[in-house]
């Protein structure tokens, strides 16, 4: 997915002048095509991420369109206060590729693991938010931004994730896509969770119960009306996300129900309020925590056939 990404900024670049590539001490190799072609606008910089917000402000200012790329942690907990006084508060069109969103770098431990970075980056004004669901989308999501007039943060998997999207059905900036139509619940989900959630979709029709999936790929600006159709037309919403259940995809629906005065039942399945201490690939920390999509299809229909029990909004404990 990564890869993708860079790939397409490449693109880009060979078609509009104003577009740079920036790394954070990336390593050799890194889209060297693009170094040898362009040298003025391929930087490679050091390990001082947020001097490279900084340039990038100042790079904006001048009417270029910077691509900075590094990890996720490093640009929203390292650099929290120059993207949001830098960027943000000048609106300024710079865009963030974050790689390793979630629990991509469970290898590394909870300094690495991305757990609550939509709830950083959503909280500021300005801030536009993407969580590609594979590498064909996460191309359109980087052709999306080319002319969106606003700082924007790409959340990456880690590559290799099944694909899911479809030509077809186009990408467009704070506009979900419906990836399955079912009767009882709907599953709204964002990144390489909608691929989980489309399996456990299938277990759960296998035992009688019929879900709709619907596909968040911007966080922000949030598609409240798909949300809001979503919860009408069912007798339950699920959010399923690989982030801490503070402040990310499920807190950011909640909001759009409550406002709405929906009171369709909420279940929010997402890591929970902690650091995690274990050290493992991806998949074995999402099964730590209940987010591999057997798990996940059974809170669902637990949650679902207790739901006439209560009207009240359904917390998944993690």
């Amino acid at each position: 997915m990564r890869q993708s990404a860079l790939n397409a900024v490449y693109d880009l670049a060979k078609r509009d002048p104003r577009v740079l590539f920036i790394g954070s001490d990336l390593g050799a190799g890194v889209l060297a095509k693009m170094k040898a072609e362009m040298p003025d606008r391929f930087l490679m910089e050091g390990v001082s991420e947020a001097a490279i917000i900084g340039m990038s402000a100042g790079l904006a200012m001048d009417g270029f369109i910077p691509y900075f790329n590094t990890i996720a942690t490093f640009i929203t907990r390292r650099c929290f206060e120059q993207v949001a006084v830098d960027l943000c508060l000048h609106d300024l069109p710079v865009r963030l590729l974050a790689s390793g969103g979630g629990a991509v770098y469970a290898p590394l431990g909870p300094t690495h693991m991305a757990l609550e970075d939509i709830a950083i980056m959503r909280a500021l004004p300005n801030m536009t938010v993407i969580c590609p669901a594979d590498a064909p989308e996460m191309t359109r999501a980087i052709e999306a931004t080319l002319e969106w007039p606003h700082p924007v943060y790409v959340r990456f998997g880690k590559g290799g994730d099944p694909v899911i999207s479809a030509p077809e059905n186009g990408f467009t900036l704070g506009k979900a896509i419906t990836m399955r139509r079912g009767r009882h619940l709907a599953i709204i989900s964002t990144g390489v969770m909608t691929s989980r959630c489309l399996d456990a979709a299938k277990e759960l029709a296998d035992a009688g119960v019929d879900a709709s999936v619907v596909h968040l790929h911007t966080i922000k600006p949030l598609d409240e009306r798909a949300i809001c159709e979503a919860a009408s037309g069912h007798e339950l919403v699920v959010t399923v996300e690989e982030h801490s259940r503070i402040g990310g995809l499920g807190s950011a629906v909640a909001e759009v129900l409550t406002d709405s005065g929906i009171r369709t039942p909420l279940l929010r399945l997402a890591f929970p309020d902690a650091f995690i201490g274990t050290y493992g690939s991806q998949d074995s920390v999402l099964e730590s925590v209940g987010l591999q999509p057997p798990q996940i299809a059974a809170s669902i229909r637990k949650a679902f056939e207790r739901r006439d029990a209560s009207a009240v909004t359904l917390s998944s404990r993690g």
